[in-house]
């Protein structure tokens, strides 16, 4: 029997680096979904489609083969069998992945793998539907979340850590519209699971929150 923990939230909410953490201290595997969404999304841009056309986001998709494999604990994403961990970070494939994560075609070709591994492996997934589509019978479901403004001041001061530094007011702009879209889309929108736990990390520390969900999986019976 698999143990399923399930993570949604919004962008920069923190999502990634928490459940990384708890899946080094439960030993779990991480499943990173938005990784795989901007692999596709990287893919798209480099076969120049614009955001917006959802049309070529469709006829395009089918050539982005994105598979995942793990080196010493860690999530590798192939896009075509390269590894693009290094390239799916930027706000421009974010936004891509916005738009194109939309796209039934694009959700359904990832879906299905991320089933399998949770089917097989103790995981903690993170995304915008996990605990109401993707994993709707996980065995812990968390919905993390923070302000708009401390999520954009957190991508700003990664960003500048990375070298890439942005405007801190585009940045909270993009994230707010990225919000909107991600909510309102009809396809799988990112909505709080009605048996989700709610955890707003605007006045938290990583170790807090990390401690907050273990103290949440305790009482699941998931330790």
């Amino acid at each position: 029997m698999s143990y399923n923990i399930a993570i949604d939230g919004p962008a920069g909410a923190g999502k990634s680096t928490i459940a990384k953490n708890l899946a080094k201290k439960l030993g779990y595997v991480y499943v990173d979904t938005g990784a795989m969404y901007r692999a596709i999304a990287l893919f798209l841009l480099r076969e120049k489609v614009q955001p917006q056309d959802t049309d070529s986001i469709l006829a395009k998709c089918t050539g982005a083969d994105v598979t995942i494999s793990y080196q010493d604990g860690e999530q590798i994403v192939l896009l075509n069998g390269e590894n693009v961990n290094g390239l799916i970070r930027t706000e421009e494939v974010g936004n891509m992945a916005s738009n194109s994560s939309a796209v039934p075609a694009v959700r359904d070709r990832l879906r299905s793998l991320q089933q399998e591994l949770a089917a097989n492996e103790n995981v903690i997934m993170d995304g915008r539907d996990i605990g109401t589509c993707v994993l709707p019978d996980a065995d812990v479901k968390i919905f993390l979340t923070a302000d708009s403004a401390v999520r954009a001041r957190r991508r700003f001061e990664e960003l500048a850590a990375k070298g890439t530094p942005e405007p801190l007011e585009k940045i909270e702009k993009d994230i707010i519209e990225r919000d909107a879209r991600d909510r309102n889309r009809e396809i799988s929108p990112l909505k709080q699971a009605e048996d989700a736990v709610l955890v707003d990390t605007s006045e938290m520390t990583i170790d807090e929150v990390v401690e907050a969900i273990l103290e949440i999986c305790r009482k699941k019976g998931c330790i």
